[in-house]
């Protein structure tokens, strides 16, 4: 009777220090490592608000249906952004204007000579019309996005706006290829000419012969087609790679990196826009003899002297050193 009392106590004491093993083994699986990367408050804060849907594609990111940072996007879309392109390109057409009425065309003050130099080649025209090209009807399209719908729905109703910007939007993606291509080839082929010096200094403290009736020297590019060139070239590459970006979503980053790309992508190109007005109106009414030069690809040499003075000496010694290179070609007797 003893040995079973015994038996009883050792196996009840047995079953005791088993249980009091398992209860205790949950608390030391629940401990925390303290190596281990722990969430910081901000994290908190920046998940409030935000609702994130069920998605059958892989990229779990494209689920987030809303976040904190897309109403301060949304807001910059729909009254920032309308503000800064407004005043822009308003601004801008207002000043062009007014310079216009106040100093007209900037004529050639010694006439045309009837003489004329090549000025641009084929490849450079058709690079530069390609680019061009593309870019108004980026412009056109880009611009839709933002003011079509205050703008333009209310005068042509919603069915007739829906059909237009559905072939904007493909016209915007994919005229962007080729203008992307044309930025580069941009680059390349001036890149050269296109190096600011001590000339251009002078230029802009002379007016560059736009304000007054002065024509400072200046060698192919003056320092306000430098200008614009490094303007295509940065600003071009900005909405490219940004665009790229928001066609391809979710490629480089998530809904708050395309948000970002889609502010940039807007940003610069409402003050493209504006830049290129007055390009364009330079290039036009704004300069006689100007758009010839992007025409035919020629220039009267009066032209050439009044307002590229310096390049127009390099082409004429160029021409003499050709003619001196070549041999003298005598009569056969």
């Amino acid at each position: 009777m003893a040995c079973f009392t015994r038996f009883i106590r050792l196996a009840v004491g047995a079953g005791a220090l088993l249980l009091l093993f398992f209860a205790a083994s949950p608390s030391i699986a629940q401990q925390v490592n303290p190596t281990a990367s722990s969430v910081k408050e901000q994290q908190l804060l920046q998940e409030m608000n935000r609702i994130h849907g069920r998605v059958s594609i892989p990229d779990q990111r494209s689920g987030v249906l809303e976040q904190p940072a897309g109403r301060e996007w949304r807001h910059f879309r729909d009254v920032t952004l309308r503000w800064i392109g407004g005043i822009a390109i308003l601004g801008m057409l207002a000043v062009l204007i007014i310079f216009y009425l106040s100093r007209g065309m900037v004529r050639l003050e010694s006439g045309r000579s009837g003489r004329t130099i090549v000025r641009f080649t084929s490849f450079e025209r058709f690079v530069h019309w390609m680019t061009a090209t593309c870019f108004i009807v980026l412009a056109i399209s880009g611009l839709n996005i933002t003011f079509g719908r205050p703008l333009l729905l209310p005068l042509i109703g919603h069915e007739a706006f829906s059909e237009w910007s559905q072939w904007a939007k493909y016209a915007h993606n994919y005229l962007s290829f080729p203008f992307a291509i044309g930025v580069v080839l941009l680059f390349l082929m001036w890149i050269a000419g296109n190096i600011p010096n001590k000339v251009d200094v002078d230029w802009v403290k002379r007016g560059g012969g736009i304000v007054g009736h002065d024509h400072p020297p200046a060698d192919r590019f003056n320092a306000g087609q430098k200008a614009i060139y490094w303007i295509v070239v940065i600003g071009g590459g900005l909405v490219a790679a940004t665009g790229y970006e928001l066609m391809f979503p979710f490629y480089l980053s998530g809904i708050e990196g395309m948000q970002l790309a889609q502010m940039v992508h807007a940003t610069v190109a409402v003050l493209f826009v504006a830049v290129m007005l007055a390009h364009i109106y330079i290039g036009t009414i704004g300069m006689e003899g100007a758009f010839e030069a992007m025409g035919s690809g020629t220039v009267d040499v009066n032209w050439a002297k009044e307002h590229h003075s310096r390049w127009l000496e390099e082409e004429n010694a160029r021409a003499e050193a050709d003619a001196r290179s070549r041999p003298a070609v005598t009569a056969a007797e």
